[in-house]
């Protein structure tokens, strides 16, 4: 050839004469392709850029994945699918170009009039200019909503049958991109003041003065492409006019997936104030402190480096923040700007709240209250309270107030989770067998039974050694399978009692895999296909059940089989009354579509297609009250609801304590329980859980909010619990929060056998085998 050309044949470059033979030819067609060696050794003679000169796109995938060691190859199809022609050569070319190609494009563009210009002149010298929604929001009205006038909260949905209230909106990348500049752990999460921000103006929407406390508990995870859909539910005010409030999200394109719960808290009405008592700034006592460097040790990007002066006088520090010049401008939408009140928590480690080692962030507030909005600096004084929380105020330039906190406990931030993929949970599926299509039959197609002579296609082979002439060699060999049961009271139904169900499924199987190697070990009659054949091995109708629980196995390894050897092995389940004669001349137009696994009923051919699982409209928690997993009536798991639980949120007792809980273990003893199965007093269901420590009574010593712990934990079925502090144990360090949920009623199970059933001593030894 007069260029280099590499053969599919022997992976490497075509020696001369070697494309001249027909012998070669026929190896081109009956061979395996070697594309992936070709590809390898045009890489190693120096090609970087590959074109694919076809109608799609597949080549170009498969030469990728040969060449993911060299990150710098390109491969690029010059025809798509799903594209115009001129569009998709047009791309082509254009990435051949990038890739340093030399493309002809005077003859491209000759006729249509292009011509070359020159790209504007002006410097951006790097700078960033963020784009400007042309309004915060939509009109929501159409929609039955009311616009909340806030760029985060979006539209207020007027209850019927409550006093409660529900904001809803999508936070997006796009149209908040400042929010890029807020990461953890290299991923994007948003600002623990950006529920406080939208706690403040729900509380100010419903007439409430103070944000009472808010709790932190989820970090909420934000994709850059898909919008994170939220809702912000407020409960229905008490006597004293205090409302609970949560925030739940989920990815906008998971309209199945669960809602992931992010925070809690309360909502008063009276307004508190701190006082500001600096009247000299900064105070004439105070040590200014170096910022240099400060934010070279954060993953935070411009947006959230607002931090400007610090002052340290003993327990006290004295900050001044701006927000940046690029969204200063949006600071007039806000009560407080999130980044600016985040800006805020960044001196906190001059004050020994947290370190560069040891970093913090926000997890309970308590006693919050804006006195004015839109502001883009502030002075703030903030004064520790403790190892992981202060207390802070905050004024503008001027002295005015603008907001008070009367505690901020921080904790180490939690490993952010990437919110549900797009569909919410996994999707369930199964097996539905569906009418095949109607296909047009071969005929004089031949047929042998290996064995004797059952399916009447007149030709019985003993065994596979029997086939020795290719060239003679029948369209397909019919390999009956089923189940041979004994037992005492067995005869022959797999179903009776005695029956040795698992002797059969061995007996059948190990046939099974010796004939699938034998037929492996000869390609000779590669173009003659196995067709093993059952009765009853698969449920392929409504209200079927496996009757041939040995076949059902046998079709489990020959699908295996199938997997790594398409070409190879039919799979073909009868009813009583089927006839695999009847099939045979419908096979070859449906193996062409595919599929090699066929259930006949009625006379009707199926396939088998996978389809996902209905998992029922899910629970509906009530709103703006706590609640926990529930039954209507034991005896049926239809009966189960997410039930009011107020009582979690009731004054503790001494030695109470008020968890959130991260995780919950589910055990066989909830299943009876729900049931009405459970002897004895079963109580509400949950019996143990982890979570974060919210709250503690008068007497509890040995635990304080913030706290990862586990234990019994009645009613556990919930997002918050109550709990006795004698039944809690920190979580260890090294475990996860659904670790430790599973660890007490198994060992506590464990404990009692060996101490309490079996007297158990000092000394004793337990044998554990698995016989």
């Amino acid at each position: 050839p007069l260029l280099p050309v590499v053969s599919n044949v022997t992976g490497g470059i075509a020696g001369p004469g070697l494309l001249c033979s027909a012998d070669y030819w026929v190896r081109h067609v009956r061979a395996t392709v070697r594309f992936a060696d070709g590809v390898r050794a045009l890489a190693d003679a120096g090609v970087s850029v590959f074109l694919e000169a076809g109608p799609g796109g597949v080549l170009t995938a498969l030469t990728q994945r040969c060449l993911d060691a060299d990150p710098d190859a390109v491969a690029v199809p010059a025809l798509r699918a799903d594209r115009d022609e001129e569009t998709a050569l047009l791309t082509g070319l254009a990435r051949l170009h990038t890739a340093g190609v030399r493309v002809d494009w005077a003859a491209w563009f000759r006729g249509t009039g292009a011509r070359r210009t020159d790209l504007p002149t002006y410097p951006f010298q790097r700078e960033r200019f963020w784009p400007r929604p042309a309004a915060l929001t939509g009109d929501v009205s159409s929609a039955g909503l009311i616009s909340a006038d806030h760029p985060l909260l979006g539209a207020a949905v007027p209850l019927a049958d409550s006093e409660g209230a529900l904001f809803t909106s999508q936070i997006s990348m796009q149209v908040h991109p400042w929010l890029l500049d807020h990461k953890v752990g290299g991923t994007v999460v948003l600002p623990g003041t950006g529920y406080l921000e939208m706690a403040v103006r729900a509380a100010d929407q419903v007439g409430c003065g103070r944000v009472q406390e808010l709790v932190l508990s989820t970090p909420m995870v934000l994709d850059d492409k898909v919008p994170t859909a939220l809702q912000v539910v407020l409960g229905a005010p008490d006597e004293e006019g205090t409302r609970t409030i949560a925030f739940y999200s989920r990815p906008s394109d998971a309209t199945d997936g669960p809602w992931t719960r992010h925070a809690t808290g309360s909502l008063a009405v009276a307004e508190h104030t701190a006082p500001f008592d600096v009247p000299v700034w900064p105070p004439a006592d105070a040590r200014p402190m170096p910022l240099d460097g400060t934010y070279e040790r954060t993953e935070y990007g411009p947006c959230f480096q607002g931090m400007r002066k610090v002052w340290i006088r003993g327990q006290e520090a004295f900050v001044e923040v701006a927000l940046p010049e690029e969204i200063a401008g949006d600071a007039q939408y806000f009560g407080i700007h999130p980044a600016l009140l985040d800006a805020v928590q960044h001196a906190n480690g001059y004050l020994g709240v947290g370190s560069e080692d040891n970093p913090l962030l926000p997890y309970i507030w308590n006693g919050v209250s804006l006195h004015a909005g839109g502001a883009t600096t502030l002075r703030v004084r903030i004064a520790r309270l403790g190892d992981e929380s202060v207390t802070l105020t905050a004024v503008d330039a001027e002295g005015a107030p603008v907001l008070s906190a009367e505690a901020l406990v921080l904790r180490a931030p939690s490993v952010p989770r990437a919110p549900v993929a797009t569909g919410g949970q996994e999707p369930v599926f199964r097996l539905d067998w569906v009418t095949a299509p109607e296909v047009k039959p071969t005929e004089g197609l031949r047929a042998v039974t290996l064995g004797a002579d059952v399916f009447g296609t007149g030709t019985a082979l003993p065994s596979l050694t029997g086939l020795t002439d290719p060239a003679d060699a029948p369209d397909y060999v019919l390999v009956p399978l089923q189940g041979e049961y004994t037992g005492t009271d067995a005869g022959g139904d797999p179903a009776a009692p005695g029956t040795d169900v698992p002797g059969a499924v061995h007996t059948l199987t190990t046939r099974t895999l010796e004939l699938v190697r034998q037929w492996l070990d000869h390609d000779r009659f590669d173009r003659t296909r196995l067709v093993f054949v059952t009765r009853g091995a698969v449920a392929a109708a409504d209200g079927e059940t496996v009757r041939d629980l040995a076949a059902g196995a046998a079709w489990g390894l020959v699908r295996s089989a199938q997997s790594e050897n398409p070409d190879r092995f039919v799979l073909v389940d009868l009813d009583a009354q089927g006839d695999v004669q009847a099939l045979l001349p419908d096979l070859p137009a449906l193996l062409a579509t595919g599929d090699a696994q066929f259930a006949v009923r009625e006379g009707a051919v199926r396939v088998g297609r996978l389809d996902r699982l209905a998992t029922g409209a899910g629970l509906v928690p009530p709103v703006g009250v706590p609640w926990r997993l529930d039954t209507t009536g034991k005896g049926t798991l239809d009966n189960l609801v997410l039930a009011p639980c107020p009582e979690v949120t009731q004054p503790l007792g001494d030695h109470e304590v008020r968890i959130d809980v991260d995780a919950t273990g589910l055990n066989f003893r909830d299943v009876l329980n729900a049931l009405g199965m459970y002897p004895g007093e079963s109580g509400p269901m949950g019996t143990e859980a982890a979570g974060v420590v919210t709250a503690v009574g008068s007497a509890v010593t040995g635990l304080r909010p913030g706290d990862r712990v586990f234990g019994t934990v009645p009613g556990g079925f919930g997002p918050v619990v109550v709990a006795d502090e004698h039944y809690l144990a920190r979580v260890p360090d090294t475990w996860t929060q659904q670790e430790a949920a599973s660890v007490p009623l198994v060992f506590l199970t464990a404990l009692y056998a060996f101490r309490d059933l079996a007297g158990l001593r000092a000394g004793e030894s337990v044998l554990v085998h698995a016989g």
